[in-house]
């Protein structure tokens, strides 16, 4: 078995998911969390993962915890080979700083986030030591203390759940390892391709994250409402134009051909017909239960801050600077503010309202 040190900095929705199941595959794991209650939950009882099917679900035993305060014992400890950084993106520059100290001199960070933090993580500590990993439909919420609940089927047909990659694009040593351990979770691909890769998932994002929050709708809802759907491609579009512009390879939106969806968002009717087609299609074939609801849904429900600003607010800003508009994510930075901030109850009226 692999010996590597590994550590995750946020043993939330995706980072407990990926991590615990490391801890339950015979890796050396040590979570880490700010939430006090979801370590000592996970020390008392272990760490239940629960899946769509029974045989998906294991309770974790063998995840090392550790909470905020206690994170100086590691300088007694062998040094990190491995940390996964998943935490919001807007926490990516405490965690990183934290957790750098202790990093063995081989030792690297992995982004497990949405948004593009690459760049952030790589100011800590260079990017040498910084690697990019992506979770494509896992489709995860930690639904109590000790307790995290996936929502998406494994092995999902024609999909790879995970993808990790190099930022210079080169296959390494490091990124085939890292790749055969998550491999032991869930597919996983050992990309070339990033950027192409992270740009892809930041449309997906863009997408149905803040669609959620603004309209209280779980992922599935969402993709029944013609409306909605006509919305999330309009979103779509606008995010793949300016991935292009910036000179990204994109891959497949959601199961999307990406100049497809650019299409259908800019009124082409055949593109339209496939689109609406397969959005419904996806539902089905990837197994999505009805409880499955977008992070930044979750977060509107649990009353945390949302990523809007990292996702939407990014693809804006890029576009900017492009000379390129993005007009549909403009609204909708707009709509998902006025309901985090209490201005308005979440509500499909929202997302109507950009169509």
């Amino acid at each position: 078995m692999n010996n590597k040190r590994i550590v995750v900095v946020g043993a939330g929705a995706i980072g407990g998911y990926t991590c615990g199941n490391l801890a339950h595959n015979g890796f050396d794991v040590t979570l880490i969390d700010p939430w006090p209650e979801h370590i000592e939950t996970i020390r008392k009882d272990g760490l239940t993962l629960e899946g769509i099917t029974p045989e998906e679900s294991v309770v974790v035993k063998t995840a090392k915890t550790l909470h905020l305060t206690e994170l100086q014992r590691l300088a007694k400890e062998k040094p990190v080979d491995i940390a996964f950084i998943s935490v919001k993106s807007y926490d990516t520059e405490w965690a990183t700083t934290m957790i750098r100290q202790y990093l063995a001199p081989t030792g690297y960070v992995v982004s497990l986030q949405n948004c593009i933090n690459e760049e952030r993580i790589a100011g800590i500590v260079g990017w040498g030591k910084t690697v990019g990993a992506i979770a494509a439909i896992l489709s995860a919420e930690l639904v109590a203390p000790g307790h995290i609940r996936r929502t998406g089927g494994k092995n999902p047909p024609g999909h790879e759940v995970y993808r990790v990659g190099e930022v210079h694009g080169k296959m390494t040593r490091r990124v085939e390892e890292l790749g055969d351990m998550i491999r032991t979770i869930d597919t996983c691909k050992v990309t070339s391709n990033l950027w192409g890769e992270r740009w892809s998932k930041l449309c997906v994002n863009g997408m149905h994250n803040g669609v959620s929050a603004a309209s209280g709708l779980s992922g599935n809802a969402m993709r029944q409402d013609p409306k909605i759907r006509k919305v999330i491609t309009k979103l779509g579009g606008e995010g793949v134009r300016i991935g292009q512009a910036l000179g990204f390879r994109l891959e497949d939106i959601a199961g999307q051909d990406a100049e497809k969806l650019a299409r259908a968002a800019e009124g082409d009717s055949a593109a339209i017909d496939e689109v609406e087609s397969l959005m419904v299609a996806l539902r089905n074939s990837q197994r999505r239960s009805e409880q499955q609801r977008p992070s930044m849904g979750q977060d509107m429900q649990k009353g945390r801050r949302t990523e809007i600003d990292f996702i939407n607010g990014l693809i804006v800003e890029k576009g900017r600077e492009l000379g390129l508009k993005a007009p549909t994510h403009e609204k909708l930075i707009a709509a998902v503010k006025r309901v985090e901030l209490g201005q308005a109850a979440p509500s499909p009226e929202h997302i109507y309202a950009l169509a």
